[in-house]
C-alpha cells in the first residue's frame, strides 16, 4: 500500500529521458534501402527543448513541488505507524479479520486521497508537462521530413509500431530527426496560456460540440387550445 505514494513526485518530477526502444523490422525490409527507423518518444524526451523545460520547471513551479513534496511526507507519517499496526495484528495467532479489513480499508482511503490531493497541487505541472509536449509534436512531421531529406530515404517506420520486428543502425535516423528538431524548435514555454487544455480533450470538447450539432432539432409542440365553455 505504501509504495503507491512513492511515485508521486518522481525526483521532483522530473522526466526521465525515454531511451531508444530495441529496433526491428520484417526480414523483407532488413536489407532494404531508404528506409528509416524513428523513436519518436527518444525524439521528444531527449529534444534540447524538453529537457530545458524540465529545468526551467523545477523553478517556476517550485513552491507547488516542494508542496506536495511537504505534503507527501505527511501523508507517508501519518499512514506509516497504520501498516505497522496493520501487520502486527495480522500475524497474530488467531487474528480479527474484520478488524483487518477495516485497518486496511481506512489505510487504502488515506492512501486514495492523499494521491487525489498530491495530483490536485501538482495540476499546474502536469498542465505544463503537457503544453511543453504538444508545442514539440507540433514540429515532430517537420523535423522527420528534413531527416529524411537529409538522410536520403524514403520511408521511415515508426520503432514502437507491431510491424517492425528490426532495422539496422544504418537505418536509425533517431538523431538525425532529434538534431532537425533541436534546431527548428530550441526551446518551448512551460507556462500554458489563460485557459489552455491538453489536445486531446480539445478533441473530445469539439467532438462532443459536433454531435450536438449535428442532432435533428426537436419538433415544437403546438400549444394546447383552450376549451370553450
Amino acid at each position: 500500500m505504501k509504495k503507491l505514494l512513492q511515485p508521486v513526485l518522481a525526483a521532483g518530477l522530473v522526466l526521465t529521458a525515454a531511451s531508444a526502444p530495441v529496433l526491428v523490422a520484417p526480414a523483407a525490409a532488413q536489407d532494404a534501402r531508404g528506409v528509416g527507423v524513428v523513436s519518436l518518444p527518444a525524439v521528444i524526451a531527449n529534444s534540447e527543448a524538453f529537457k530545458t523545460a524540465e529545468q526551467q520547471r523545477q523553478t517556476t513551479y517550485q513552491a507547488q513541488i516542494s508542496q506536495a513534496e511537504t505534503r507527501r511526507q505527511q501523508i507517508e507519517a501519518q499512514i506509516t505507524p497504520l501498516i505497522q499496526q496493520f501487520n502486527t495484528a495480522r500475524q497474530a495467532a488467531s487474528p480479527d479479520q474484520a478488524a483487518l479489513q477495516q485497518q486496511a480499508a481506512q489505510i487504502q482511503q488515506i492512501e486514495q486521497s492523499g494521491q487525489r490531493e498530491l495530483q490536485t497541487i501538482l495540476a499546474p505541472v502536469s498542465l505544463s508537462r503537457a503544453y511543453v509536449t504538444e508545442q514539440i509534436e507540433d514540429r515532430l512531421d517537420e523535423a522527420v521530413q528534413a531527416a529524411a531529406t537529409k538522410k536520403n530515404v524514403s520511408l521511415i517506420l515508426d520503432a514502437t509500431s507491431g510491424q517492425v520486428v528490426f532495422a539496422g543502425a544504418q537505418h536509425n535516423v533517431t538523431q538525425d530527426v532529434l538534431t532537425e528538431l533541436n534546431t527548428l524548435l530550441p526551446s518551448v514555454q512551460i507556462t500554458p496560456p489563460e485557459g489552455w487544455l491538453p489536445r486531446e480533450i480539445r478533441e473530445q470538447q469539439a467532438a462532443a460540440q459536433a454531435a450536438q450539432s449535428a442532432q435533428p432539432a426537436q419538433p415544437t409542440q403546438p400549444a394546447p387550445q383552450p376549451t370553450g365553455r
